[in-house]
C-alpha cells in the first residue's frame, strides 16, 4: 500500500522547510542563541509525556494487586 501526500501537506511542509531554511541563513546568532533554552524547556515537557505526570503507576499496581487477590479468593473454593 503506498502512501501519498495530499498537496495540501505536501505544500505545508515546503513551506517550513523555506521557513527554516531562512531562520537558519537570517537569525542563525538569534537561533543558536535560543537552543539552551529550547533544551530546558524540553526537560518538563519530556518528563509530562514521558511519564503521564506522577503517581498513576502506582494507582495501576495497587489496582492489579487488589484484583489478583480477589480472582485468589475465588480460585480458592473448589
Amino acid at each position: 500500500m503506498k502512501r501519498r501526500l495530499s498537496r495540501s501537506r505536501l505544500v505545508t511542509v515546503g513551506f517550513l522547510l523555506v521557513i527554516g531554511y531562512f531562520l537558519w541563513t537570517e537569525h542563525r546568532a538569534h537561533v543558536i542563541q535560543a537552543l539552551p533554552y529550547l533544551l530546558l524547556a524540553a526537560c518538563p515537557l519530556m518528563h509530562l509525556f514521558m511519564h503521564h505526570g506522577h503517581g498513576h503507576g502506582h494507582h495501576r499496581a495497587e489496582k492489579r494487586a487488589q484484583e489478583g487477590k480477589e480472582t485468589s479468593l475465588e480460585g480458592g473454593d473448589d
